[in-house]
């Protein structure tokens, strides 16, 4: 999907507006986490995995792929996780791109989970790494989510990135872990917890990198395990594309998200990873179509919980 523009502008439509067309065309707001843990592969995959880090590298990407053809028809993006990749090495790596390259061929975006921030050139180097194009080729990924806690110069080149490569963000403000309230509830002397004034500094972030949509390139990872707080997010945050990990396997169903979404259907964006992916354990399904037929009940189920 490309826009004309000018020098400074991104040759390819806002992160945020590729999410509305994409929400648009499939009607649904379901993304499914890559989290391929060799442990729990197919007996098929994983009796390969154990010959090598290699070959745990081949069959963590003939896994993916499987589980991209699987779920493509009910889903927007895929979201990899990237510590199971680079755990593997260089190996890993090579799998992740093309586990990536994959699904931008079939149609979906590519929410890289990485979590990444720090400072300075570090920061400009994870902006290069996951979201500018590598020479002739694309970015790895359409978005990464990345950690606010080192302050604006650590969140600056990942705007950069935003404005120039019409790439997206999606930044921790409370998350769907039973450890996130060690920080993210804490007080601030005025009374307001952590989270919420990270997502103020979410909304000032991305108030100039608001697409042709109304919505931000510059979203807020919530969490839909707390629920009490995703409306005020909402609130706080009314540009932002809210992505809501904790669906399926953490305990958190679509009806928990349903406040995410005042802001329209493309507004937010729900997460599940284990209960998708490895839904084969749970089914005599071959483990393909078991990922598929339960991406396809939850896709249809937050559609119906958003409203729209």
């Amino acid at each position: 999907m490309s826009i004309r523009t000018d020098d400074e502008r991104p040759a390819v439509a806002a992160f945020s507006d590729r999410v509305a067309a994409a929400v648009e065309q499939k009607r649904t707001q379901l993304v499914v986490g890559l989290d391929p843990r060799i442990d729990l592969l197919p007996m098929e995959l994983r009796g390969e995995a154990v010959l090598g880090r290699a070959a745990a590298a081949g069959a963590v990407e003939r896994f993916c792929k499987g589980i991209i053809d699987a779920v493509a028809p009910y889903v927007v993006a895929v979201k990899p996780q990237v510590a199971f990749f680079e755990a593997l090495g260089s190996d890993g790596w090579r799998a992740l791109e093309s586990v990536s390259r994959y699904a931008t061929e079939v149609g979906l975006l590519v929410i890289a989970d990485a979590k990444r921030g720090d400072i300075g050139s570090t920061a400009r180097a994870y902006a290069a790494a996951f979201l500018e194009p590598r020479g002739v080729e694309p970015p790895l990924a359409d978005a990464l989510t990345v950690n606010p806690y080192l302050g604006s110069d650590s969140i600056d080149p990942f705007l950069s990135a935003c404005r120039n490569h019409g790439a997206g963000i999606f930044v921790l403000v409370r998350t769907s872990n039973a450890g996130g309230r060690d920080l993210q509830d804490a007080v601030l002397s005025d009374g307001t917890p952590v989270w919420r004034h990270v997502a103020g500094l979410v909304a000032e972030w991305g108030a100039d990198l608001a697409g042709e949509r109304g919505m931000s390139s510059v979203g807020a990872v919530v969490g839909a395990t707390v629920p009490r707080v995703i409306g005020d997010a909402r609130r706080a945050m009314p540009q932002a594309i809210i992505l809501l990990p904790g669906v399926g396997a953490q305990g958190a169903t679509p009806a928990d998200v349903a406040r995410a979404f005042t802001s329209g259907p493309a507004s937010a964006l729900v997460n599940a990873s284990r209960s998708v992916i490895y839904a084969y354990r749970d089914s005599e399904d071959d483990w393909r179509a078991a990922a598929g037929r339960e991406a396809a009940r939850l896709a249809a189920e937050i559609w119906a919980a958003a409203g729209w």
